[in-house]
């Protein structure tokens, strides 16, 4: 069959018009693909920025800057104080003073101030002020030096107040008392020696300059060593003990601040480095007991111990990981928070006599076994292969408190006592030199020591001072001897 050339004329023409039109759609699609490739490199940079956004808004949030705000205040916020009603609880009023040092009479004028007629006293009632009295006392010792007339060596008397054998330029001395509030002041209250100073003289007309503060304070640090020491080996032997660890500055460098603690003690220690070395120094490498802790790789150096590690740190890495995050994304952090909620519940339920110690066994090997095969899935998220990894690490401490009841499942005590030092060192810095660290790291000790027990460390610190010799203070708990 043959085709005229007008035919196959119009049929190039068809085919022209044919790739033409292929062209202009190539040409679309390519300026398509570029302008969503352009929209989609804009929506990465927009959720980089975001996300960079929102851990800035999560560091705030926990950054205790001045002036200590967390943002914008509520639009509406309730009113303070509790709600009226029957649920408001009983009122609580001061209470009657035990002891009446002062007795005065508010008398009665002689006539009426509202019309001058003569006043009927029928009846007196008591009211009760206690006031501080801004008192402050200079004592003077009559100090007795004679010499022995056998050997001629020189003997000085000693009054049971005095607190230093000291004459001549240093005949003039600040009181135990005076010396055990400033300590409280600067060293658990984070008030800086300038500010403790304006307190002793506004408050006591006590004068003194905020260099001889520190130097007494250090005195003092001096006296208290032998209770740190006696301290630091009491948290040795202790059956458990919980470990933080926070950042601190000595003489303008980064250094780290350690607590050990127990239910009754609690020991810090300032050092340059945030490795096993440094903590070894106040728990001991050869530390056998329960070591309750963060995450911090460090702490596994420490072999013979049996560790725990702390759920309330893990629970809350899942809330941030969970807070935005796709509903895949989400999936495994709400998996593993469930599973150690699970582990805090069997820990109340036991507790609360609910289920047996075989039940609460049972229970455990159940968890760890959800946990394992959770655990050997791949994740395609860097952030959950991260939080896997870490699980993978920790597996063996997740659940010790479980096996061993009575066990925290938390370092909560370490980040209670760990707390006041981070408000001091937000307040004041830290140390300038070596030696006021070391002074810090025992004053700490001695004064979180007391708190934790119940006792007034003023009283403890002014017997000290008035003693001739260092002795270890009533605040290192006696161990029972072993059965």
């Amino acid at each position: 069959m043959k085709i005229s050339w007008l035919t196959a004329l119009k049929r190039i023409e068809e085919l022209e018009q044919e790739n033409a039109k292929l062209r202009r759609e190539i040409e679309e699609l390519r300026h398509d693909r570029e302008r969503l490739e352009k929209e989609k490199e804009r929506l990465r940079q927009e959720r980089d920025h975001l996300k960079e956004e929102l851990e800035l808004a999560r560091r705030a949030a926990k950054r205790q800057a001045a002036p200590f705000s967390k943002g914008e205040p509520k639009a509406g916020p309730k009113p303070p104080g509790r709600k009226g009603g029957a649920n408001y609880g009983p009122k609580v009023h001061r209470g009657i003073p035990l002891k009446v040092d002062e007795e005065f009479q508010a008398l009665l004028p002689e006539t009426s101030p509202c019309c001058g007629a003569e006043i009927d006293n029928r009846r007196v009632e008591d009211q009760y002020q206690t006031e501080i009295v801004r008192q402050t006392r200079v004592r003077r010792f009559r100090v007795h030096i004679g010499h022995c007339v056998a050997c001629g060596a020189r003997v000085q008397g000693r009054h049971p107040l005095q607190t230093s054998d000291a004459l001549g330029a240093a005949a003039s001395q600040l009181g135990p008392e005076a010396l055990s509030l400033a300590t409280l002041l600067n060293k658990e209250l984070g008030i800086p020696f300038g500010k403790s100073t304006v307190v002793l003289e506004k408050g006591f007309g006590l004068k003194v300059t905020p260099s001889g503060l520190c130097q007494a304070l250090a005195r003092i640090g001096k006296k208290c060593e032998p209770t740190y020491d006696a301290l630091v080996q009491h948290v040795r032997g202790s059956l458990s003990v919980t470990m933080d660890e926070s950042g601190w500055r000595v003489g303008a460098h980064s250094w780290w601040l350690f607590d050990a603690v127990t239910p009754d003690i609690a020991v810090y220690g300032i050092f340059p480095g945030r490795g096993y070395a440094e903590a070894a120094i106040i728990l001991g490498e050869d530390f056998c007991g329960f070591l309750i802790r963060d995450g911090n790789r460090i702490y596994l150096g420490f072999k013979s111990a049996y560790h725990q590690s702390c759920n309330g740190h893990i629970i809350n890495r899942c809330n941030r990981m969970i807070e935005g995050a796709s509903v895949a994304a989400a999936a495994f952090p709400m998996k593993v928070k469930g599973l150690l909620q699970q582990g805090l519940d069997l820990r109340d339920r036991f507790a609360a006599g609910e289920i047996s110690r075989h039940g609460l066994d049972v229970a455990t090997g159940r968890l760890e076994a959800q946990l394992d095969r959770l655990l050997d899935r791949p994740y395609r998220l860097e952030e959950n292969r991260r939080l896997a990894n870490h699980l993978d690490r920790e597996f063996d401490y997740l659940f010790t408190y479980l096996k061993c009841p009575g066990l925290e499942a938390t370092n909560f005590r370490a980040e209670q006592a760990i707390r006041p030092a981070a408000v001091i060192r937000k307040v004041w810095g830290g140390n300038r030199t070596l030696n006021g660290a070391h002074t810090q790291q025992i004053l700490m000790s001695v004064l979180r020591s007391s708190r934790q027990q119940g006792r007034d460390p003023v009283p403890l610190l002014t017997e000290l001072q008035r003693s001739p010799r260092p002795y270890v203070l009533d605040v290192v708990p006696i161990r029972p001897p072993p059965s």
